[in-house]
């Protein structure tokens, strides 16, 4: 399979991954917690595909964080072994293609160097 096709199956796989992962593992009110968090700058997707902690939260925030990159590790988990390439690879392709665009004007990102940038 080539890069390309790998790339596709992967993104592919992962969106549907971590939908199905985040809903096992985020209850309504964690996502909300998570919202509000990234509204307010404290909370941010970073270039591994996982939420990070930009400034202090509160503990029910950090579970909140806690519980999405564990559904999301089982969903990478899961798309890298169906596509044949690391849950890594499948973390970063997800924020490349699914996550980074969806970020909106004013929250944060932590970049592949790991550097918090503001959108």
């Amino acid at each position: 399979m080539n890069h390309r096709k790998l790339f596709i199956a992967v993104a592919a796989v992962a969106a549907l991954g971590v939908a199905a992962g985040a809903a096992v593992a985020q209850t309504a009110s964690q996502k909300a917690l998570v919202d509000q968090a990234k509204a307010a700058g404290a909370v941010g997707e970073q270039a591994d595909g996982f939420l990070g902690v930009r400034t202090s939260v509160a503990p029910d925030t950090q579970a909140a964080v806690s519980a999405t990159n564990a559904g999301r590790r089982q969903a990478y988990a899961r798309s890298a072994a169906d596509a044949g390439t690391t849950a890594e690879v499948a973390g970063a392709r997800m924020f490349e293609t699914q996550l980074m665009p969806r970020i909106s004007s004013g929250q944060w990102y932590k970049n592949a160097s790991g550097q918090w940038v503001q959108r």
